[in-house]
């Protein structure tokens, strides 16, 4: 186990009741809120008008930034930017998923700094000071209400990037299971990949000695396991919503991160997929993953066939590491083909896209890599690619 530092000052207020605490938590921090959503879904849902009320009932002036779209755009938190400095906004507010989220955390930055927040995202500054933020989370996928994390996408090149700071962690985060109840199956399929997904990066590292966070880790995904299908076929079971919102949040919150480096491989690979062809994040990642774990296999199989075992139940008299892991694949892949998820570029329609392509973008460096548990060069991306074809 590696050095490490924990910090999440994030509040969460989770629950049934949760939205009444609104208007007071909100008050703490000005009377003049930037509120960021997306698609028309929160105001069909009547909860658009519930959150305005209560922030009205403080007295609270709202301002808007409406309709972010998946994959947030880096125009958008220019514009949000540009509301907040000039009507001297005290709080962004995120009511939605990961993009509405991700989007406000791009603006709570760059309001206070003097530069292009794009710089951020392209590893050419470090934040050092932001605007408060809360969210209102709809959709448990991204981890984004906890998380220090925030991705966005920039139009000129379509470059989808991310940077880590401890000044993307939200200040509150209010989260109600009932909200997800409408939420489309695919939409709520894809968010479950992607919560799984941020604990399989963290899962496999080369840290030894890290047994307490791969067993929450795994208690983490067996979670997902078991309550996503209950949910598909129930989608106003509020215990497995609550099961998987709460998940969700730990997932990315860095808990699981202690005393371990990730790989983050994957997400690399599959940020260009998403970027260049608009597809939902965690669609890509149901292709990606289990790709990148095969490829991964013919390097290093010890990790993911103790995954295999302790994750997906292979029984060890399979075989042998790489037998074992190859099992716990077909696992995996059968389990998001149950949730309706594409496993293969075929499946969307993508198994010609140009991948030396794809991997230029990713990597314009000859000598640049990603990823730690195995590490990526341009060369290994087009074989992942051509693995999930």
């Amino acid at each position: 186990m590696i050095d490490f530092v924990f910090q999440n000052p994030a509040k969460i207020i989770f629950g049934r009741n949760a939205l009444s605490q609104l208007g007071s938590e909100a008050l703490r921090y000005g009377t003049r809120v930037l509120l960021v959503y997306g698609g028309g879904s929160v105001k069909r849902s009547g909860l658009f008008d519930q959150v305005m009320a209560a922030l009205q009932a403080q007295n609270i002036t709202v301002w808007e930034l409406g309709g972010i779209v998946p994959n947030p755009r880096l125009s958008r938190v220019y514009e949000g930017i540009e509301i907040c400095r000039r009507e001297q906004v005290t709080l962004v507010l995120a009511l939605g998923g990961g993009s509405a989220i991700d989007t406000a955390k791009g603006i709570a930055n760059g309001v206070p700094y003097d530069g292009d927040v794009w710089d951020f995202y392209s590893a050419k500054a470090t934040p050092k000071a932001v605007l408060p933020l809360g969210t209102i989370l709809t959709i448990p996928a991204a981890g984004s209400e906890m998380s220090y994390s925030s991705v966005i996408t920039n139009e000129n090149g379509m470059l989808k990037r991310g940077y880590n700071s401890v000044t993307n962690v939200p200040a509150f985060s209010i989260m109600n299971p009932e909200w997800t109840f409408t939420l489309p199956p695919y939409q709520t399929a894809c968010g479950c990949v992607d919560i799984m997904a941020h604990m399989m990066e963290r899962y496999f590292t080369r840290v030894p000695h890290v047994e307490l966070t791969d067993r929450l880790i795994t208690a983490g995904i067996k979670t997902v396991l078991n309550n996503a299908p209950k949910v598909m076929a129930k989608p106003d079971d509020y215990d497995a919503r609550a099961e998987l919102m709460w998940t969700g949040a730990l997932a990315h919150n860095t808990l699981l991160h202690t005393g371990r480096i990730g790989d983050w491989g994957s997400h690399k690979v599959e940020h260009e997929l998403s970027a260049s062809f608009d597809i939902a994040h965690g669609a890509g990642l149901a292709i990606v993953f289990p790709a990148w774990m095969r490829h991964a296999t013919a390097q290093y199989p010890e990790k993911l066939a103790q995954f295999a075992m302790e994750v997906l139940d292979v029984p060890q008299s399979t075989g042998n590491q790489t037998d074992i892991a190859l099992e716990g694949i077909r696992r995996l892949e059968a389990f998001y083909r149950s949730l309706g998820m594409p496993t293969r570029l075929r499946d969307i329609g993508l198994e010609n896209a140009d991948f030396e392509a794809l991997a230029n973008r990713a990597l314009p460096n000859d000598e640049a890599t990603v990823g730690e548990y195995i590490k990526l060069h341009r060369s290994d991306f087009v074989a992942i690619y051509q693995l999930a074809r």
